[in-house]
């Protein structure tokens, strides 16, 4: 079970994965060795899966997102897994969520522009066996992303 001090220290290291723990002592006011042990707790426990960055997706030339809902065909004809591990693999696809409801998963790909976007729906998500339905949500502005 996380506690408030490693509540503080997650928060630091969401808001910059790079800051030394000396930064992060002072930041917090929780003494260095601890914030040392402590994060060694949390990457050694699964807490902390992994350090990353954060790209721009207009620096780098994709400025579109796309979230695209999927349907897979019934489980008689398809096996679901295989449908989401196909999805999940391709290079646009930045995330994807089995979710319940009327859909089976939620899938975020990025993109150079909506044409892009809708040649990898088309082209590859759809032509992935066993998916029976895409509806394709453009963004208009991405507001948050942790």
């Amino acid at each position: 079970m996380l506690d408030e001090k490693d509540w503080k220290i997650i928060e630091e290291l969401q808001e910059d994965s790079r800051q030394s723990t000396v930064d992060i002592a002072r930041k917090t006011r929780i003494p260095r060795v601890t914030v040392h042990d402590r994060i060694h707790k949390m990457k050694k426990s699964g807490v902390i899966g992994k350090f990353t960055i954060t790209l721009d997706g207009t620096k780098i030339g994709k400025p579109t997102v796309v979230f695209v809902m999927v349907r897979a065909l019934p489980n008689q004809q398809a096996d679901q897994q295989k449908v989401a591990q196909a999805i999940a693999k391709l290079p646009e696809v930045l995330e994807a969520y089995a979710v319940a409801g009327e859909w089976d998963f939620l899938v975020k790909i990025r993109s150079g522009s909506i044409e892009t976007a809708g040649s990898v729906v088309v082209s590859k998500i759809r032509q992935v066996t066993g998916v029976e339905r895409t509806f394709t949500l453009p963004t208009f502005s991405t507001l948050k992303v942790e």
